[in-house]
C-alpha cells in the first residue's frame, strides 16, 4: 500500500524528527535524494545546464543545496531568486560550488528547471513573477522536475487553480521528487496529472495512519476471495443481478460479464424477460429469476424501467448493495446505508450533491467525501484518479487506469465485479477498492492491442487477476 498523508502530519513528524537530529540534516537528506533524482533524469550531470526556481521557503532551500551537489559534479547551476528572503545557508553553498545567481530568461537555455517555489506550506496558485517563470520554461520545452510538489497545487485536496490569470496557474512537473511520504495532491486528480511520476525519497519521518491509500497489487492479492478445498458455489458468493431494461439490455449482459469475471459462485439475474434472455444466450450459467442472494448490484441500463420503491427496500435490507447508474435515482439520505457501495461518474455525483458537474470534476475527493458522509455510503468515484471514500473518512485512491477505460459500458463492467466481490465477502470498502484495481489493470492488459470495448475489458479480467494472484 502506498501511503499519504497530509500536510499537518508531515509538518508534525519533521519536527519531532528535525528535534532529534543536528540542524540542517534532514533537508541534506532530502537535497541528496533530490540531486540524485535530477541526475538520472537528466541522464547527465557534468555540462548540464540546470536552473532553480527559488521561493523563499524550506523548498527552496532543498531545490540550493541540490543544486550545489550538482555543481559540484560539474552542472552549470543557475538559481533565478522568486523572492528576497531566500535559504542564505543553501545559496551560499550554491555560490561556493560554483553555481550562479540568474535571470529568469536563463530558463530558455536549461536542460532542466527544477521547481523550489513554493512546497507543501503554499496555498494553490502562483504569484506573477513565478508564473511567468513557469510560462517560461513552458514555452521553450524545458522539463521541468517538482521539489515535493508541484508549485500552485492544493496539496491536502488534489485541485488546482485555473490556469489563466496573474496570480494563478501551477506547475505541470515532468517528474515530481517528494520526502517522507506521499501527499494527498500525488493521488488525486486533477493534481495528479501535474506531477508527472512522483519518486519518492526516504528520510526517516515517523509517520501516523495515512489520510489516504493506494493499493498495489500485493494488497488487492492478500483481499481478494480465493476459495478453498471445501468451497462450493453457494459459499463463494451468489450475487443478484437488477439490471438492463428493453431500452438498454445490453447493460445487463455487460455487467453479468464483469461479474462473472470476479470471485462468484453464482449469478441471479432479475429483469423483464426478455433481458434475461438475452442474458442467457451470452451467459447460460446463469440463473434467472429471484432467490437467496448474498449481495445486489443494482442499476445499470436500468432506463425509465427503474422501480423506485423496490430498489428502497433492497437498500434496507442486510445484504450489501452495489448501486450504479440510474439505480442511483432511488438513493436518498436516510436510514443507515454503511452496506451500500455507490459507483458514480462525476455527473451522477453531481446530482446528487446538487452541484455542478465542474465543481466535481475540479475537487474530486471533497465531493466524494461529502456524499459518503451525506448518504452513509461508500463512494467510489469514478475518473481519472478513482476515488473510494468509506462513510468514516477512510479513503483509497485507484491510480493504475487507462485513458482507454472511457468507453460505453466499461462501468458496468465494474459494477458487475464490484457486486461479485460483496457477495464473496468483501466490505464495500475493500470491495470498491479492489474492484477498482482489478477493472483497471484489465484494462490496461486489453488495451495492449489496441482500442478497448466493456466486452474486451470483460474478457481480460479473469487473465489480469491470475497474473496479479499468482
Amino acid at each position: 500500500m502506498r501511503h499519504a498523508h497530509t500536510v499537518e502530519q508531515v509538518r508534525a513528524a519533521e519536527a519531532e524528527l528535525m528535534a532529534k537530529l543536528p540542524e540542517g540534516t534532514l533537508m541534506q537528506r532530502a537535497a541528496t535524494g533530490l540531486a540524485v533524482a535530477i541526475g538520472n533524469f537528466l541522464g547527465r550531470v557534468y555540462g548540464a545546464r540546470v536552473v532553480l526556481l527559488v521561493g523563499s521557503g524550506d523548498n527552496g532551500g532543498d531545490a540550493l543545496y541540490a543544486g550545489e551537489k550538482l555543481a559540484r559534479r560539474g552542472a552549470l547551476v543557475i538559481a533565478v531568486l522568486l523572492s528576497d528572503k531566500v535559504h542564505a545557508k543553501g545559496l551560499q553553498a550554491l555560490r561556493l560550488a560554483g553555481g550562479r545567481v540568474g535571470a529568469v530568461e536563463e530558463i530558455a537555455k536549461a536542460d532542466v528547471v527544477v521547481d523550489g517555489v513554493v512546497g507543501i506550506g503554499g496555498r494553490p496558485g502562483l504569484k506573477p513573477e513565478a508564473l511567468t517563470a513557469v510560462r517560461l520554461a513552458e514555452k521553450h520545452r524545458v522539463p521541468v522536475v517538482a521539489v515535493d510538489v508541484p508549485s500552485g497545487v492544493g496539496v491536502d485536496t488534489g485541485e488546482v487553480p485555473e490556469r489563466d490569470g496573474a496570480a494563478a496557474g501551477f506547475v505541470q512537473a515532468d517528474l515530481t521528487v517528494t520526502f517522507g511520504t506521499h501527499k494527498i495532491c500525488h493521488f488525486v486528480d486533477p493534481a495528479a496529472s501535474a506531477c508527472g511520476p512522483v519518486h519518492l525519497i526516504d528520510i526517516g519521518l515517523d509517520l501516523p495512519a495515512p489520510a489516504a491509500e493506494a493499493m498495489q497489487a500485493s494488497d488487492v492479492r492478500a483481499l481478494y476471495p480465493v476459495p478453498r478445498g471445501e468451497s462450493d458455489k453457494y459459499s463463494r458468493g451468489v450475487l443478484g443481478l437488477m439490471a438492463g431494461s428493453k431500452q438498454y439490455p445490453g447493460a445487463a449482459v455487460i455487467a453479468t460479464s464483469g461479474a462473472l469475471a470476479g470471485p462468484l459462485g453464482m449469478l441471479r439475474y432479475v429483469g423483464p424477460d426478455a433481458v434475461a434472455e438475452a442474458v442467457r444466450a451470452a451467459h447460460p450459467e446463469i440463473v434467472a429469476g429471484e432467490g437467496r442472494v448474498q449481495a445486489w448490484a443494482i442499476g445499470s441500463g436500468l432506463g425509465e424501467e427503474l422501480d423506485v420503491a423496490k430498489v428502497r427496500e433492497l437498500l434496507d435490507s442486510e445484504e450489501p448493495v452495489v448501486l450504479d447508474a440510474d439505480g442511483l435515482k432511488a438513493l436518498d439520505d436516510s436510514g443507515d446505508h454503511t452496506n451500500v457501495l455507490i459507483t458514480p461518474h462525476a455527473g451522477e455525483l453531481a446530482r446528487l450533491l446538487d452541484v455542478d458537474r465542474a465543481e466535481v470534476e475540479a475537487a474530486r475527493l471533497k465531493h466524494a467525501r461529502a456524499a459518503a458522509e451525506r448518504y452513509d455510503v461508500t463512494v467510489l468515484l469514478k475518473g481519472s484518479t478513482t476515488v473510494v471514500v468509506a462513510p468514516d473518512g477512510r479513503t483509497r485512491v485507484n491510480t493504475n487506469a487507462t485513458p482507454w477505460l472511457a468507453t460505453a459500458g466499461s462501468g458496468d463492467v465494474l459494477a458487475g465485479l464490484c457486486g461479485a466481490l460483496l457477495a464473496s465477502g468483501l466490505d464495500p470498502f475493500d470491495a470498491g477498492s479492489v474492484g477498482a484495481y482489478l477493472h483497471a489493470a484489465a484494462a490496461q492488459l486489453a488495451s495492449e492491442a489496441g482500442p478497448i470495448t466493456a466486452t474486451s475489458i470483460a474478457r481480460a479480467l479473469p487473465v489480469a487477476t491470475g497474473q496479479i494472484l499468482n
